[in-house]
């Protein structure tokens, strides 16, 4: 009887873990894992970088394989790879993560926009065959809502210098077990062999994440999320289990169009004194009579203490520079001005924007904190302004709010003294925009 226990649960131990999302989730991705070359406008991906590679939709059985074969035929072993996709196999999503590893890629979450397809086409018969040919994809960039969820996060792990963008996603829960049965087993039998199954797959992710350099804290946190939810990583999260170890993470710059459009760009500030993270937003808006307005916003740091100012100089050129002692709406601090055209221009020649934050304290001191933000792929964004900006005012004209400040592009929220900065610890629509 021993005997053909054993023999059963032999028969019953091959199976597939699967990570992804629902339904919903998985719509707006291929059911394979597509990879390709992507180039896209001068600094799409970083300053001096305008080619990547793009790997997105679901991992399937036979993805690594692929994978491992396109590789090969890339010699760049340094050009980014960018990952947007709902989850799949994840004995697979192991093996890529450990090729990965053996070639020190470089890994970001973002969405691949393959400029010979419809926005809302990327994924239809026509697109992938443009995308699964030879050679390179001219393609945009975003990291706006895009998701690395379930398994793809093992791929993601693999890599060894991994960035996660404030507005982009990086999504965990624990996996399901699909096993295949032969013939008729008693419940017993099959209930050991799924308990096995599930207790070895605990041992290989928890020994995964470990040889991945990732802190065992997650592993437990994905150990208590069960396979229907999805925990979105926090900022602090990332920052701690030792994903994106960043102290300053940023979104690129984003064109928002609309009644009134805007360039934008979102940031994650880690605080020098612990492992929090305060959200900030910079906005350049429509050029009204020669002048640009500017705006600045930041969650408040409760632990400071004085009235804080903010200066910012463009680096091509530190004597052009703006700000000032912002305006407190409820949790956030707000600056608005305009800088002249002078000012735009030196922005537009610089390569970062330096941002100084002074608080006053006691007996005459101050704390300052320092840092800059990229100003990679604003001058393409600043023309597309321009030509957003006639369109809106062709259009007829409408009342402003009387709050000028607007919704973000992904928050319904404005921000009112009641308001919020972009809710970067939420995870994006399930369905990826267009």
């Amino acid at each position: 009887m021993l005997v053909r226990v054993l023999f059963l649960l032999a028969c019953l131990f091959p199976g597939a873990l699967r990570a992804e999302g629902p339904p919903a989730e998985k719509a707006g991705f291929s059911s394979k894992l597509t990879i390709y070359l992507a180039k896209g406008a001068p600094d799409a991906c970083g300053p001096g970088c305008d080619r990547w590679i793009a790997i997105e939709g679901q991992i399937d059985q036979d993805a690594a394989s692929r994978l491992r074969r396109f590789l090969a035929g890339v010699k760049d072993t340094q050009r980014p790879i960018y990952f947007h996709s709902p989850g799949g196999n994840v004995e697979q999503s192991y093996v890529i993560g450990r090729l990965l590893r053996s070639r020190k890629a470089v890994a970001r979450v973002g969405r691949t926009i393959a400029t010979a397809c419809a926005a809302g086409a990327q994924e239809d018969a026509a697109c992938l065959k443009i995308k699964n040919a030879t050679g390179e994809v001219e393609a945009d960039l975003t990291t706006y809502h895009a998701m690395c969820n379930s398994a793809c996060g093992y791929l993601f792990f693999g890599a060894t210098s991994r960035e996660v963008a404030p507005d982009a996603a990086l999504a965990v829960h624990n996996s399901r077990l699909i096993l295949h049965f032969r013939g008729n087993p008693p419940p017993e039998v099959v209930a050991e062999a799924r308990r096995r199954r599930i207790a070895g797959a605990d041992r290989d992710r928890a020994a995964y994440i470990a040889a991945m350099g990732i802190s065992g804290e997650l592993d437990a946190l994905i150990r208590t999320v069960k396979f229907e939810s999805l925990h979105v990583l926090t900022r602090p999260e990332l920052y701690r289990f030792g994903v994106d170890t960043r102290p300053l993470a940023e979104t690129m710059w984003r064109l928002e169009k609309g009644a009134r459009p805007f360039i934008s760009k979102v940031a994650a500030v880690k605080k020098e004194s612990d492992a929090s993270f305060r959200t900030m937003e910079w906005r350049l808006y429509c050029e009204n009579k020669k002048r640009v307005p500017l705006m600045f916003a930041s969650e408040i740091d409760a632990s400071a203490t004085g009235k804080k100012s903010i200066l910012m100089a463009a680096s091509a050129d530190l004597s052009k520079e703006a700000g000032g002692p912002p305006v407190r709406l409820g949790k956030y601090e707000v600056w608005s001005g305009a800088v002249d055209p002078d000012m735009v221009k030196a922005v537009l020649a610089s390569h970062s924007l330096q941002v100084r934050e002074t608080t006053p304290e006691s007996e005459g001191k101050a704390e300052v904190t320092s840092f800059n933000i990229d100003m990679s792929g604003l001058t393409s964004l600043w023309i597309q302004l321009g030509t957003s900006c006639s369109s809106a005012a062709a259009r007829p004209a409408k009342p402003w709010p009387a709050n000028a400040l607007q919704p973000t592009p992904w928050t319904a929220t404005p921000w009112t003294a009641a308001g919020s900065l972009p809710n970067v610890s939420a995870a994006p629509s399930a369905a990826p925009a267009p």
